[in-house]
């Protein structure tokens, strides 16, 4: 199990953005007195996709937004547990990554509540090492199917409408589908350094070589030290130019991974900084996803690091 996800050491403040069109942030413990559905995404990429989904007959708020904190560390305050106890919809990731979801939905238990565990919409195992799962190709398509069929049940007399805009939402995404397609196309097997697995689904989608040890992905994503010849190993990369872009969690950053980005810099390597929840304002999933793939070809392409969106 990632021990890191479990470690809870931080809130996250509620509502700091307004996700998309119908969506707000539901206050604490309340119904929506205009009769919407009240729906909590545990990351705002989630809430994003079912405000999308949902369009007006949603109020969706996110738990996790954001982007200058580190999602592993967090603590499901009062406010959080009311706010989650209220919803009629729910999307969290599972894999361990917030499985303060599961604590508050068992101490509020509620049969009319829908729950969508991105896991179990994939068939993963509670093994599987790698929990972004938002950068996989496949999961938002899931997802956005999921929140239909769910807020159809919800309110069936607009299920045609949510059946719409799931299926507008996924033909939106052929764009960053088609962005990843074509860089794997001129591009794929080139090297590439990381701190944490965050991009890893997306780098494997674009064919990237990603060199760096996975013991020292999972060491610095678990919060722990890495071994001194993963470090080593890591520095050899950069220092040797055996790779031609480094990536790191542009969210969590500390003295190690300081020293990997100073020294990539320093050797001519071009950095992209990642991030695990969607930077706001100014983003939706699609547009977020598909300027991740962008900052990593301009990497490749012309040598020019984007390490903020």
């Amino acid at each position: 199990m990632l021990s890191r996800y479990l470690t809870l050491a931080v809130v996250v403040p509620l509502g700091t953005a307004l996700l998309a069109s119908g969506c707000s942030s539901a206050a604490a413990g309340s119904s929506d007195p205009g009769g919407k559905i009240v729906a909590v995404g545990a990351e705002n990429e989630y809430a994003n996709v079912i405000g999308q989904v949902g369009g007006k007959y949603v109020q969706v708020s996110a738990i996790m937004s954001n982007p200058n904190t580190d999602p592993h560390t967090f603590e499901a305050s009062a406010s959080v547990a009311r706010l989650v106890s209220s919803a009629q919809l729910v999307v969290q990731n599972g894999v361990g990554y917030d499985t303060f979801m599961n604590s508050i939905e068992s101490a509020a238990p509620s049969s009319s509540r829908k729950v969508v565990t991105v896991q179990d919409l994939l068939g993963l195992p509670d093994s599987t090492p790698n929990p972004h799962l938002w950068y996989k190709q496949v999961t938002m398509p899931a997802v956005a199917y999921a929140v239909a069929a769910d807020l159809a049940a919800l309110q069936p007399a607009h299920a045609s409408f949510f059946k719409a805009q799931a299926a507008a939402f996924v033909s939106s995404l052929s764009t960053w589908n088609n962005a990843m397609a074509a860089l794997a196309s001129k591009h794929a097997g080139t090297p590439v350094a990381t701190t944490e697995p965050v991009a890893d689904y997306m780098l494997q989608a674009v064919g990237a070589d990603n060199v760096t040890p996975w013991a020292l992905q999972a060491d610095i994503m678990n919060g722990t030290d890495p071994s001194a010849q993963d470090v080593a190993t890591q520095r050899s990369l950069f220092t040797q130019h055996k790779v031609k872009v480094f990536l790191y969690n542009q969210q969590v950053t500390d003295s190690l991974t300081e020293s990997f980005i100073s020294l990539a810099q320093a050797n001519g390597i071009p950095v992209v900084g990642v991030y695990e929840t969607m930077p706001e304002p100014g983003y939706d999933y699609q547009s977020w996803m598909l300027t991740e793939v962008q900052d990593l070809q301009k990497a490749v392409v012309d040598k020019v690091s984007s390490e903020h969106l």
